[in-house]
């Protein structure tokens, strides 16, 4: 395919139409797959006080203006729904899906996109490892729905019949980069960078004077583990250390490990789940950690969403996650480039 041409080309638009209309078609088999499981599908603003404190997720800003044109406030496109359904969760619903629209900067790659659509769906007073079962069911779904037996990315395959395999982090690094990643974390959670650092470097990975703990442990994720992961069926990566899960519960099996696990097919990342923290005297301690890596990081920081740390004193236990809709869809049918299956991409100068 030229992409030279515009989308709305009408000989790039037929080239592109069959992964728009398997896109149709998976987006009704999701609404009724969550419908028939008794959630509640909600549409919170796009429009938030702070896009959170993810240290490298970066927001698109504006200005919200009175009548006369005054300037009143700073507002961000939310990067995911999450506080908002939080604050639902904490107002008294218990099972939500929004399927909708978020916004990210500097995201552009064949798996990337500023604006691009998410499934998150909470499950209160139920374990995380439930999102596990809604992920292989979800995955079975969608291979029924448009009529395939295999995702595929890139030469790589996956049957979304087989139920996912599932593996901890810890067992990932030990597995395909012969490090033991716990080694470097304390009992409280407290990260050793030197230590990781001479385990990365026996591994033969590149590790740069100035990368942090967390640089590291990406570097050897994305070098020697992800490629690895979902090849044949799904994986689910689970118990990720704590500095990796800023918004999770402490696993009660282990506390240098949180109740985080990543979903993964073909070697893409696809979703993201969590037990849920409630706790909001530790979500504040991790979220000014947070921003002040983003500040040294980026030189940037937003602004703590009081009203999220208020709603978290009512919110109930919960679980919730977060998958790519555009690259479940590009899975299902083997597009190679997430503009591929969007309707009308954001014009992005090359």
């Amino acid at each position: 395919m030229n992409e030279s041409r515009p989308w709305w080309s009408p000989a790039r638009h037929a080239d592109r139409r069959p992964f728009l209309l398997a896109r149709a078609t998976i987006l009704k088999a999701v609404r009724r797959f969550f419908d028939a499981r008794g959630f509640l599908e909600v549409d919170p603003c796009c429009l938030q006080a702070t896009p959170g404190a993810e240290t490298h997720l970066h927001a698109f800003a504006t200005i919200v203006r009175d009548a006369a044109g005054r300037p009143l406030r700073p507002l961000f496109l939310h990067t995911s729904p999450e506080f908002a359904c939080k604050k639902l969760l904490a107002a008294g619903e218990r099972r939500i899906v929004f399927i909708g629209h978020v916004f990210r900067d500097r995201e552009q790659s064949p798996l990337h996109h500023p604006e691009f659509t998410m499934i998150e769906w909470y499950r209160a007073q139920e374990p995380y490892t439930r999102l596990m079962d809604d992920c292989a069911e979800l995955l079975a779904t969608v291979a029924e729905a448009v009529g395939t037996k295999r995702f595929s990315w890139h030469g790589v395959e996956a049957d979304p019949f087989t139920p996912p395999d599932r593996l901890t982090v810890a067992e990932a690094f030990a597995r395909y980069a012969g490090i033991d990643l716990l080694a470097s974390v304390s009992a409280d959670g407290t990260t050793d960078r030197e230590a990781l650092a001479r385990a990365a470097a026996a591994a033969g990975i590149r590790v740069a004077s100035d990368d942090s703990w967390s640089d590291i442990f990406s570097r050897v994720l994305v070098a020697r583990i992800e490629p690895q992961l979902g090849r044949g069926r799904a994986t689910i990566l689970d118990a990720y250390p704590i500095a990796e899960a800023a918004l999770a519960r402490r696993s009660p099996s282990d506390p240098r490990t949180a109740e985080r696990f990543e979903l993964y097919v073909c070697g893409v990342e696809l979703a993201n789940a969590f037990g849920e923290l409630t706790d909001p005297l530790e979500q504040r301690a991790r979220f000014e950690a947070a921003i002040a890596l983003k500040e040294r990081l980026y030189g940037e920081r937003y602004p703590i969403d009081e009203d999220f740390l208020a709603a978290l004193a009512l919110m109930p236990e919960a679980s919730g996650i977060a998958l790519g809709f555009d690259r479940l869809v590009m899975l299902a049918t083997g597009a190679q480039r997430i503009e591929d299956v969007l309707w009308a991409p954001v014009p992005i100068p090359n």
